[in-house]
This record gives structure tokens, sequence and C-alpha cells, in this order.
């Protein structure tokens, strides 16, 4: 017979871990799985594994509102962030209720049973598996987990040394004493040039095609650790995360309305830390006001110490090809390497690639539009979670695993079985994330839109948003229904 469960949720990273969280407290005696297509829990943060991956978010508001974040580091390094998760996981029972090694490859909503059958992949034998859910949950992102992006690049074959994309860095690769140059100037590339630098790369160029906007952080904070100290564990977690949200949502907001301002704040704060023979308006002076793409994090400047000590060069130029020495630059030069490393973005993917059919009739991703950032239009039985681009991700998982778990409570009141946003079509439709990065422009026409009003209008402020799914879960934009009862033979 096929398993049934009450509520499966697909991804077993910090968004699933959070959701199987908030189902099972609420929900004790109901049945959950999480699917989760690798080997191991921690999703990005078991994934990902080149020298010195780090939050790129504080963990006061990256790590869950349900377990405070205790740990030494406000910028948290991959191994910490994997333990804290596991370790979530296991404090509540979740870990037991992981189903490794499990792709989610099709899910098709039967509005006559009001459940959904789910086909599932054994990634380890290729054996196919079926469920039925009463409710779906995709906690698994928006990127391709089984590639990075890497654009062409003319003459790859040529040149003689090591080619890694940063999503898939080999155990065994030995910088130790090389010349390594990264391509890229993104989060993964700021966090990597200065951890190889220290641990023993002979020497790193950052090579980069544009400058990005980039901010330092303290790696530790005191005031946290002095209020841990002093406080009950709940307040002071309540009192960091909420300084942190003001913050950086208030910076944001700054930003949004003063770019001016901002740049010249931005630039006065980079340039104290920079040596003398770097550029300034080359290097880091980007095209596009600050927070039109998300800002790069550098704890306790490391980044800026190694540019100082100069083990690290920064090159801001576009490369005509790649040679047997290295790359051949559009300015005529050559940087030679030993090792190139394409820190040069993801490739996104909605909902893990996984197919969507109501009725056995496929569902097409962008004729539908996200209700509140968590459901989507015409769907029954199906929420999903996108955190933040200028926060932490974890804020939003909170707020729509709350809502979830709301919404589920007000359906077991009222007896209903079904519920699925209907889509208001004067709502005009926008990109479902409104960001300029370049690995968003490359596939956000493969997604759902978003519409530009609530509740089909995405927020990217953490205070809106509280206040937004704060409110009573039956509101006109979802429709709660049960099957019609079979008719009785005879």
């Amino acid at each position: 017979m096929t398993e049934h469960l009450d509520f499966l949720i697909v991804g077993a990273g910090l968004s699933g871990v959070d959701a199987a969280y908030h189902f099972s407290q609420r929900f004790p005696d109901r049945s959950y799985a999480l699917l989760e297509m690798r080997g191991a829990m921690g999703g990005t943060w078991d994934l990902f594994r080149y020298p010195g991956v780090r939050s790129d978010s504080d963990m006061y508001t990256l790590g869950f509102k349900w377990k405070p974040w205790t740990g030494s580091q406000a910028i948290a390094e991959g191994t910490d962030i994997r333990a804290y998760i596991r370790e979530a996981a296991q404090e509540h029972g979740i870990d037991q209720h992981v189903r490794y090694h499990h792709k989610l490859v099709r899910a098709d909503f039967s509005t006559a049973e009001a459940r959904w059958h789910v086909e599932v992949e054994r990634t380890d034998t290729g054996e196919l598996v079926e469920l039925t859910a009463d409710f779906l949950m995709s906690t698994s992102g928006y990127y391709r987990y089984d590639e990075g992006f890497t654009p062409h690049f003319e003459g790859r074959e040529d040149f003689a040394g090591e080619i890694v994309h940063p999503q898939h860095w080999p155990e065994d690769l030995d910088y130790q004493g090389k010349r390594v140059v990264v391509i890229g100037s993104g989060a993964t590339a700021v966090t990597l040039i200065p951890s190889l630098a220290d641990s023993g790369a002979g020497h790193v160029t950052m090579l980069q095609r544009t400058p990005t906007y980039i901010i330092s952080q303290p790696q530790n904070d005191p005031i946290a650790k002095g209020m841990q100290r002093a406080l009950p564990a709940g307040l002071a977690s309540t009192l960091t995360r909420a300084r942190y949200l003001a913050t950086h949502i208030g910076f944001y907001e700054f930003c949004q309305k003063r770019p001016r301002a901002a740049r010249g704040l931005l630039r006065k704060m980079l340039e104290r830390q920079l040596p003398e023979d770097i550029a300034f308006d080359e290097h880091f002076a980007p095209p596009y006001d600050p927070w039109d793409q998300r800002l790069c994090l550098v704890p306790g400047g490391d980044l800026f110490k190694a540019l100082r000590r100069h083990t690290v060069d920064m090159v801001t130029d576009h490369i005509e090809r790649f040679t047997e020495q290295g790359i051949l630059l559009r300015s005529g030069r050559e940087i030679e390497a030993d090792i190139i490393v394409t820190a040069t973005g993801l490739n996104l993917l909605a909902f893990g690639g996984a197919e969507l059919a109501v009725d056995g009739e496929e569902v097409s991703l962008p004729e539908t539009m996200a209700y509140k950032g968590l459901m989507l239009s015409g769907i029954p039985n199906f929420a999903f979670i996108v955190g933040y681009t200028n926060a932490s991700w974890t804020l939003k998982a909170d707020l729509v695993c709350e809502y979830v778990v709301r919404l589920l409570e007000h359906m077991t009141t009222t007896g209903q079985q079904m519920v699925v946003p209907r889509r208001d079509h004067s709502v005009e439709e926008q990109p479902f994330l409104d960001f300029a990065a370049n690995y968003v422009l490359r596939s956000v026409d493969e997604f759902p839109k978003q519409g530009s009003q609530e509740p089909w209008r995405l927020k990217m402020n953490y205070f809106k948003d509280r206040k937004v799914f704060a409110r009573p879960v039956d509101d006109d934009a979802l429709e709660f229904s049960s099957p019609a009862p079979a008719e009785v033979a005879g």
C-alpha cells in the first residue's frame, strides 16, 4: 500500500528543519517526513565545502528563533552552521523523520481526494517510491545543487592547470604554494580568497569584471556575548535579534531611499581599510546602487588585511581567453595561474526541478502568481520558502512556517481539507525576484510571478512582513473547500 503522510517537506536544510519544528510542535500526533535528495542534512551548509565557507548573514538572525545561536562568532563558519542545524534537529527528534537520498520527481494534487500523489526517486538506488500527503511544502531553496554556473571561456581546454568551481570543491585539491586566480566578485569569492591566502596558497588574484559593494563586520559581537552572560537566554536572544534586525533593515531602507548618500558612506568605510596602491574607483565602485545586488560581507576585514599584506591582488578587467599558462585579459595582460577557481555564480531551479500538477494537468510556473511569497495561485495545499535577499533567509522561513501551521489549524477548525489562492487577474505581473543579480536575471522567467499589490506583492522587509503574516488567514484571496461526498451506490 502507498504510504500516506499528513505533511511532507521537501529538503532538510535550515528551512526544512524549521518547517518540521513548527509542524511537529503544533501537531504532535500528525505524521510528517522530510525528503532529502542528498545523503546528509544541512542543505547549502552541507553542500558547500570550499575553504573558509561561512554565513553571509549574522547567526543571531540566521539561526532559528526557537534555538538561539550561542556560538562564539557572529559570522559563523560552515562547519559550525552544519553542527547547529543537526543539533537543532536532534533535540526535537526531527532527524528521525528525514529520508535521505529521496528526490521529489513529480507531485500531482487530486482535488477529488484532497491529497497529493508524490513520486520520489531514490538517488542511491534509482528506485521509484510513491507517497501521498495532505499538504506539501517545498523548502529546497531556489538554486541547483548538482551544478553551479560557469560561463563559456574561450580556450578553457588549453589551460594546463586545474579548474575548480566552489560548489564542487575537491577534498584533495592541493593549492599550497601555488598561484590561484579566483574569477568572481560575489560572496563566494570574497569568502574564499582570504582563506586561500591565509592557508598556504602562494599567491591569490581576485579577477572581477565588475566591482561589488563590500562591507566589513566584526567577527565577534561583545555586546551579544555580554547579554548572553547577564540575561536569561530567551531575553538575550530576543534583544540581540532585534538589534541586528533594526540595524540591517534600517541600512537597507537607507540605501534604497538615499542611494547617493549610501555610496558615499560605503566609500568612506572602505577607503580607510585599503592599501594606498589599490585604486578604489577601479576595484570597489560598482556601476549600480547599493542593494540593487546583495552586499558582500567581510567579517573582521579579512579581505582587506590580505590586500594590505599583498598576498592577494585585485584585477578588474574582462577575460579574453584562457591560455596554457593562465588567463589573457582584454587589456593584453596575462595572469599566470596553477589553479583557476570559477566563483561565477549559481544556477536557479524552482522547487528542485520537480514537476507539479493538479488533477493530472502539469502546472506552468510562470503562469502562476505567488501569494504572500509562500503559496502559488491555482495550486492547493502547497507552500514554499524563499528567504530574503537583503537579510537572513531564516527570518522569512520563520514567518512562513508560523503562517502555514496557523493555516492548517484554521482548516482543522473549519473542517476544510483544501486551500488554494485564487489569482486576481487585474493585478499586474512582476518578476518573482526583484533583484538585479546575474544569477537571478538568467532564470527569473522560469519562475512564478509576483503581483503589484498585496497579497501578491513580495516584500523585503521583515517588520512589514510580520504585520502582513499576522493577519487572519481566511482572506479573500484564499479559497477553502472539501471534496464533494462520493455518491453512494445503490
